[in-house]
């Protein structure tokens, strides 16, 4: 059925968009979940208003978060709250079903512009869950 690739549910990164003003998308884990796991968690924000993007539309509420696997750094989940939520949560899911250190996404160059263009700026300044 799936050309001889053996799927489970259990191997889906767990996702969900909430359409409500501003939008609110979600991969995987909370920053509850995060602390919760025993890894030692980094965490990045960005708020909405701080995105030339959203300024423009003057669309500035909400925000965007990041949760990191130190060790292996991966990306374990994100929320963000704001236009363009959409754009952002999928380029952060793929990275994630690749598998992808967060690095990966951090280091591309991102059309301007968009609200992911913000992307590896929030990436690069992740601070220690506390």
């Amino acid at each position: 059925m799936f050309d001889n690739d053996p799927r489970k549910v259990s191997d889906r990164v767990t996702n969900y968009g909430l359409f409500i003003d501003p939008p609110l998308d979600r991969v995987d884990m909370t920053e509850t979940q995060a602390r919760d796991s025993g890894k030692k968690v980094l965490i990045g924000k960005m708020m909405m208003a701080r995105i030339g993007r959203a300024s423009e539309r003057s669309e500035t509420q909400g925000f965007m978060k990041v949760l990191v696997d130190a060790d292996i750094k991966r990306i374990l989940g994100a929320n963000i709250l704001g236009i363009g939520d959409d754009e952002v949560i999928h380029s952060l899911l793929v990275n994630m079903y690749a598998d992808a250190a967060y690095t990966v996404i951090q280091r591309a160059v991102h059309i301007h512009p968009t609200v992911s263009e913000l992307i590896p700026k929030m990436l690069g300044d992740l601070k220690p869950l506390e």
